[in-house]
């Protein structure tokens, strides 16, 4: 059986890639930060036998450690990082702005996807698709910067973008991939009120994930297939 790691799973993208993926018939571990107010999920769980939730934040190297101790056998054909913060929407503007919020989005964005990587690279090794997938945005385009502001979600997003191509030379020779993709604008808590569906979302990312061959690794992408700039 198939295997994915989702963090951030409780809503938004991360319910939809673990209702997907558990559709599909994977092994979907399901990892949020407090799995006792995860409704939707707990729900999704009932539903499919082969879908377990597991609490991870993934800032805490002790809920870290937990997770990497209890799945330690376990191959993972599929780590996806999709667990994102945006604090500063609508809110901060260059004058007033607040470093303790963009310390902790990068502590979330960037660090913590590659705190997860560092954890799970051993499970992703020992399974048959050994690809680790982070979601990013276009927001994380430096070339896709037209308007001011958002300066905390676009630099740990660009950040991201910028570890997660380094991190794939590096698991390259250990024949591991990484693929950054763009969800496009979506109808979430994060995204905007007239963008595309979750399902829509995923579905097109699942496709580029199916399609991947090692030869894409580093690769950024949109949901559609699109290339991304840098």
């Amino acid at each position: 059986m198939s295997s994915i790691l989702i963090t951030g799973s409780n809503r938004g993208l991360g319910l939809e890639w673990a209702r997907q993926y558990a559709m599909e018939g994977w092994r979907v571990f399901a990892a949020c930060r407090h799995p006792a107010e995860a409704s939707a999920l707990s729900k999704l769980a009932e539903q499919y036998s082969a879908l377990s939730i597991h609490r991870l934040d993934i800032t805490v190297p002790e809920d870290l450690r937990g997770l990497y101790w209890e799945l330690e056998e376990e191959p993972i054909d599929i780590l996806l990082n999709n667990a994102g913060i945006y604090i500063e929407k609508n809110a901060a503007e260059f004058g007033s702005l607040c470093y303790h919020d963009w310390a902790r989005t990068f502590e979330v964005n960037t660090m913590g996807a590659m705190r997860v990587s560092e954890y799970f690279v051993e499970n992703i090794a020992k399974s048959e698709k050994r690809l680790i997938v982070a979601v990013s945005s276009h927001m994380g385009s430096i070339a896709d910067i037209e308007s001011p502001g958002n300066y905390y979600y676009r630099s740990s997003k660009a950040a991201l973008n910028a570890a997660m191509q380094g991190l794939a030379a590096t698991l390259k020779f250990r024949r591991i991939g990484v693929l950054i993709l763009h969800p496009g604008g979506v109808k979430t808590r994060m995204g905007p009120r007239d963008g595309i569906s979750p399902e829509e979302s995923v579905r097109g990312m699942r496709r580029i994930i199916e399609r991947f061959t090692l030869d894409h690794t580093g690769r950024f992408v949109r949901y559609d297939g699109a290339p991304m700039p840098w």
